[in-house]
């Protein structure tokens, strides 16, 4: 309540020219504070977090509860100690790419308030997978399951585009417990092209062979693919299937939209921006998604869903449409980190 009255207004108010300004300023500042214990008054006090009633086993991997961070937040895993110390069951991390790259031109994110939501063309802004796996050995392990997203740089030819994710799996492998592959952003040209049936299947053989080089003779880390709500359903049948065929451990759905759909009259100047819409507009799309893979696989293939969670309630209907895992961003900017323990203190309720 305190974040929504008080610190949000404060914090639009003072980054309206450039809302990524709040987001560096959160960013450093839990960089700063590490796993100070005040952030355990940030999230209400973390201690049904640590139920092991909330705990889940998916991947092979041991969640202690299912409410996690998507990629995006904390792309050069700077703040990996203090998300772990604010409740989070999980981080995932990046997207990295092969080499450093500045990402698109400022100002590229752009908040639409009456329809809680975001639009983003970050561009994969990052410092580099020898950087993340520079600073994540320092802290490794992190305390709670760490993923990382996969991408290519945006100078990366199409064709050449496997070879990049696998460059990057080689450097960060020793420091994360899941791989998931981001081919589903809109904001790097040609991106979206790699879920085709040929080019999908191409980039997971190689990664999957990468991975299972690496893993020296255990079993690989689990690779997810992480998916674009703006699939047709054909597609989305073409992309399971090449999945299943390559074994793939789940799938992250969804990515941001370049849909426009459901916004408030407000908003409708600023959604004339070009990139990914995220939020409430997304959160029906991306839990029909979600049912309808749970419904095609038959619940063989585990699913984090994400996308427009922006409620405890909107948690726990991605839930019951069959994802095994939550993640959470857009939510955070317009209710705050209180979230993830709201969802957790419901799903105790629930029993």
């Amino acid at each position: 309540m305190i974040y929504r009255r008080l610190v949000r207004p404060l914090l639009f108010q003072l980054t309206r020219g450039d809302p990524e300004q709040a987001h560096d300023l959160t960013v450093a500042l839990l960089h700063r504070l590490g796993d100070s214990p005040l952030l355990r008054l940030a999230s209400g006090g973390l201690g049904p977090l640590h139920d092991p009633r909330l705990e889940r086993q998916v991947c092979g991997i041991r969640f202690p509860n299912p409410v996690g961070l998507a990629g995006g937040f904390d792309k050069n895993g700077v703040a990996v100690p203090a998300l772990a110390a604010l409740g989070f069951g999980f981080i995932e991390l990046g997207t990295v790419t092969r080499r450093p790259q500045p990402g698109n031109p400022r100002p590229r994110m752009f908040r639409l308030p009456a329809s809680h939501a975001l639009i983003n063309r970050m561009g994969f802004n990052n410092l580099g997978a020898a950087a993340l796996a520079e600073r994540l050995q320092h802290i490794w392990p992190p305390g709670v399951p760490v993923g990382v997203s996969l991408g290519k740089n945006k100078d990366t030819p199409e064709a050449e585009a496997a070879e990049d994710y696998c460059q990057v799996l080689r450097l960060v492998y020793p420091y994360l417990d899941y791989l998931a592959v981001n081919v589903s952003s809109p904001n790097t040209a040609g991106l979206r092209n790699l879920q085709g049936h040929d080019a999908l299947d191409d980039l997971l053989l190689r990664l999957q062979g990468t991975a299972l080089e690496l893993a020296a003779g255990g079993p690989p880390k689990p690779l997810l693919v992480k998916i674009a709500p703006d699939l047709s359903r054909e597609q989305l049948q073409e992309l399971l299937a090449v999945c299943e065929a390559r074994g793939v451990a789940g799938l992250i759905a969804t990515n941001t939209t370049l849909a426009r759909d459901g916004l408030a009259d407000g908003d409708r100047a600023v959604a004339r921006e070009a990139g990914g819409l995220s939020g409430r507009p997304l959160t029906e799309r991306s839990r029909e998604l979600v049912a309808f893979i749970h419904r095609e696989t038959g619940g063989r293939l585990p699913i984090i869903g994400v996308g427009g969670i922006m409620e405890v309630d909107d948690a726990l209907r991605m839930l019951d449409a069959g994802a095994s895992l939550v993640q959470l961003y857009t939510g955070l900017v317009y209710g705050g980190v209180g979230l993830v323990g709201k969802i957790n203190r419901a799903l105790l309720r629930r029993g």
